[in-house]
């Protein structure tokens, strides 16, 4: 991954703007919800927030009383999060290299970025393999990918790309995006996500659709009065674990223990 072209992209996106987009509340609460069904298991955690740009959840989870680490790559974002004057504990980094923390000292990682801006498996192996040294024994790690065939619906055929795509050979044969190392996003299939997780030997508890079809109807969910919209999310918690919607949400939420 070319991280000189991800730290150019973050300097000019406005991170905390994302989460007043309806689709983004989805995404955000559902992780909300699964986050704290698993602290709520657990006494007094300590949870390192990998990729926490300028703070979403961290912050938040901080406010709620729990310690909480964050690590990032951009330096904007990270003194846009400092800056927020948290008790959050902020720290330059990257997900492929957790050093500088002793292992085996916290109870919740969250990698809610990385694993969708690094592109090669290798990449994504190591940044599953510094979570799991960093994580205590029968702790947690929650994982947020982005999906393939979202991807493809969306930029490719909605977008009218798919063509040049396969010419390019972006797309192989099979429909899969091949990223290159200059790209800022890989989108994976539940099978990639199943080979990292047999590589690095982590159990999975709970595989989530982040968002379910919530990308797809970005215009609809905006012109909803409230009462709509909170049905939808209702209606989007009470099926996110359906096998059927997984493959097909833009974001999925992978729920990890060591």
């Amino acid at each position: 991954m070319n991280m000189d072209n991800l730290i150019n992209y973050y300097n000019k996106f406005n991170e905390d703007k994302r989460i007043t987009h309806r689709h983004t509340i989805v995404e955000y609460t559902t992780a909300m919800k699964y986050i704290h069904e698993y602290l709520n298991k657990m006494n007094n955690p300590k949870i390192l927030d990998v990729g926490a740009g300028t703070g979403l959840y961290s912050i938040e989870l901080a406010k709620e009383g729990y310690d909480v680490t964050a690590v990032e790559l951009v330096k904007h974002n990270l003194m846009t999060l400092k800056a927020k004057k948290s008790p959050v504990k902020a720290y330059l980094g990257c997900a492929t290299d957790l050093s500088m923390f002793k292992d085996n000292s916290f109870d919740m990682v969250l990698l809610f970025g990385p694993l969708y801006h690094l592109i090669s498996k290798e990449d994504k192996l190591k940044a599953l393999m510094e979570a799991k040294k960093v994580v205590k024994e029968g702790g947690y790690i929650l994982i947020s990918y982005y999906m393939n065939e979202y991807a493809i619906i969306t930029h490719g055929f909605k977008d009218n790309n798919i063509l040049d795509a396969i010419k390019n050979k972006d797309v192989d044969k099979d429909f899969h995006i091949t990223p290159k190392e200059t790209d800022l996003y890989s989108m994976v299939r539940l099978e990639d996500i199943n080979e990292l997780n047999n590589l690095s030997n982590l159990k999975r508890i709970k595989i989530i659709a982040q968002d379910g079809p919530s990308d797809y109807i970005r215009p609809i969910l905006n012109k909803m009065d409230k009462e709509t919209f909170n049905m939808y999310l209702k209606y989007h918690l009470s099926t996110c674990e359906r096998p059927e919607l997984i493959g097909a949400s833009s974001h999925v939420l992978d729920i990890l223990r060591k």
